[in-house]
This record gives structure tokens, sequence and C-alpha cells, in this order.
């Protein structure tokens, strides 16, 4: 599992950056393209937020998660 910093800044190399509002800490990403996409990886969220080192898609811990979810 990569962990990655509390609240990083996302560093996009195209200029956009997707925002994913997500329920849990625990979250992979594929890229979301399937063929096109990159390899599946985990990352924990460490604050309210964290960012694909593939492809800078930012994951956004929804402040309304229940705490059960949000571990």
């Amino acid at each position: 599992m990569l962990i990655q910093p509390t609240n990083p800044t996302p560093r996009p190399r195209l200029g956009h950056v997707e925002t994913v509002i997500v329920q849990n800490r625990k979250i992979s990403c594929d890229g979301g393209l399937g063929a096109l996409g990159h390899p599946k990886v985990w990352l924990k969220i460490g604050g309210d937020q964290t960012v694909c080192p593939y492809c800078s898609r930012l994951f956004v811990l929804d402040p309304n998660a229940t705490p059960d979810s949000a571990h």
C-alpha cells in the first residue's frame, strides 16, 4: 500500500485534475480508462485528500463520511 503525504498537491502533466469524492480512507486507482489506464495502486488518505502518483487524480475524503468508513 502506498501512503501519500497528508494533503498533497496534485501536479498534473496535462493541466487537468479529476477530483473524486470518496467515503473511505483506503482507495484504489487504475486511471479509469480500462486498457489505457495505469497499473492499479492502493492509496491511503492521511489527512483530507491524496493524489494518485500515476494520473494525478485528486481523491478527497467526504467530510460527511461516517467515522467507520473514514478509517
